[in-house]
C-alpha cells in the first residue's frame, strides 16, 4: 500500500460562504515521467475513498501504475480529506458546511499545479460523484485535461436523482441513535437504515430478478442489503450527510465562471470525452447524459450494457471493467 499524502489549502472560501483550512488526502501510484506527461487523476466517489478506486488500475491493465502516474484523491467529506468526522473546530460534526463539486475541483487544481507541479493531466476519470468531479475539471480547466472518462455520473444532479439521495439521508436522520448528528458513538442503526434504502437503488431490478447477486457470494436480496450496510458502516454518519450535500448541490455551471449557464459549461468541455453511463442505472440515467453530450464539442456517449445498475461502474463485474478499460485505452492514445 502506498503511503497517504496530504496537501493543505489555507483559508479557502467555500461556495457556501465559509472560510476554513482544508486538507486533501491522496495517494499516488507509479512514477511521474521526466516530462510530467503521464499523470492520471481519479477522484473518489460517494462513500468511497482513495483505496476504493484501486479497482480501476493494475499492472497490465489500461491504467497501469508501471506506465502512468496515478493520483487517487479523496473528495471532501469522505472521512479522509477534511470532513465532519476529522475537522477540529466549529465546523465539526453536524455543523460541517456544504463543500461543492466546484470546491473539490478548485482545491484539486491547487494540488495538481502547486503541490505536484503537473502542467497537464493525461486523463481524469471517476465513478459516480467521481464522474461529476471529472466533468467539473473539464469545464473549469479544459486546457489542463487531455481526456475525460466519467463513468455512471453526470454534469449535474437530476431532480429524481436528488430526491433519491435526499430520501435516503432523511431515513438516516430519523433513527434515534443519530441524535441529530450529535452522537458520541457510531449510530449504526441509522447507517444500516440508510444502507437498506440505498441497496435498492445501487443495483438494478434485473440484478435481483436474475439473482446476479450470487456472483458476489450472496444468497438473497436480504444478503444484498447486508452487503450494502456493511459497506457504509465504514463511514461516519455526518460524513455521509456531508457527501450527500455535495451530491445534492452539484451542477458544473453553478459558479462565477458560468453563472448557471449549463449549456455554456458543457460547451467549455473541449477535451475528448467518453461519457459512460449504465443502461440500467436507476439514478444517473443514460437520457441525462445523452442531452449533455449534444452540447459538448468532442464527446461520445458509450453506455455500459449491464444488469448491475449503478454498480456497473464500481468494479464488481469483470465484463463491465473490460468495457471501461477499452475506453481508457482509447483515451490514453490521445496525443498531448
Amino acid at each position: 500500500m502506498e503511503p497517504i499524502k496530504k496537501f493543505v489549502i489555507k483559508d479557502y472560501s467555500t461556495q457556501s460562504g465559509c472560510q476554513l483550512d482544508l486538507t486533501i488526502q491522496y495517494r499516488t501510484y507509479g512514477v511521474l515521467s521526466s516530462d510530467r506527461s503521464n499523470a492520471v487523476l481519479i477522484p473518489s466517489f460517494y462513500g468511497g475513498n482513495d483505496i476504493d478506486v484501486q479497482y480501476l488500475f493494475a499492472p497490465g491493465r489500461a491504467l497501469d501504475p508501471e506506465k502512468h502516474f496515478i493520483i487517487a484523491v479523496n473528495m471532501f467529506g469522505n472521512g479522509y480529506s477534511t470532513s465532519p468526522s476529522n475537522i477540529k473546530n466549529e465546523y465539526s460534526g453536524a455543523e460541517f458546511p456544504t463543500i461543492t463539486i466546484y470546491d473539490n475541483v478548485m482545491c484539486q487544481h491547487l494540488l495538481i499545479t502547486r503541490g505536484l507541479k503537473i502542467p497537464k493531466l493525461r486523463l481524469v476519470t471517476g465513478f459516480s460523484l467521481g464522474a461529476a468531479q471529472a466533468m467539473q475539471w473539464g469545464a473549469l480547466f479544459p486546457e489542463m485535461v487531455n481526456a475525460l472518462l466519467p463513468v455512471c455520473g453526470a454534469a449535474r444532479v437530476a431532480p429524481h436523482n436528488k430526491l433519491f439521495i435526499e430520501s435516503a439521508i432523511q431515513v438516516l436522520k430519523q433513527i434515534p441513535d443519530f441524535y441529530q448528528g450529535n452522537y458520541t458513538s457510531p449510530p449504526l442503526d441509522a447507517i444500516d437504515a440508510f444502507g437498506h434504502v440505498y441497496a435498492a437503488w445501487l443495483f438494478s431490478q434485473d440484478f435481483f430478478a436474475q439473482k446476479i447477486y450470487t456472483s458476489l457470494g450472496l444468497s438473497s436480496p436480504e444478503d444484498v442489503v447486508q452487503f450494502t450496510q456493511t459497506y457504509f458502516q465504514k463511514s461516519d454518519a455526518n460524513d455521509l450527510i456531508a457527501m450527500a450535500n455535495t451530491w445534492i448541490a452539484f451542477d458544473i455551471s453553478k459558479n462565477t465562471k458560468f453563472k448557471g449557464d449549463f449549456n455554456k459549461a458543457l460547451g467549455a468541455i473541449t477535451p475528448k470525452t467518453i461519457i459512460m453511463p449504465c443502461d440500467t442505472d436507476l439514478y444517473f440515467r443514460v437520457s441525462d447524459n445523452a442531452r449533455e453530450v449534444l452540447a459538448m464539442p468532442d464527446a461520445r456517449l458509450t453506455p455500459l450494457r449491464s444488469d448491475w445498475g449503478h454498480a456497473a461502474g464500481f468494479g464488481m463485474n469483470a465484463s463491465d471493467n473490460d468495457t471501461i478499460d477499452e475506453a481508457i485505452e482509447e483515451l490514453l492514445e490521445q496525443k498531448l
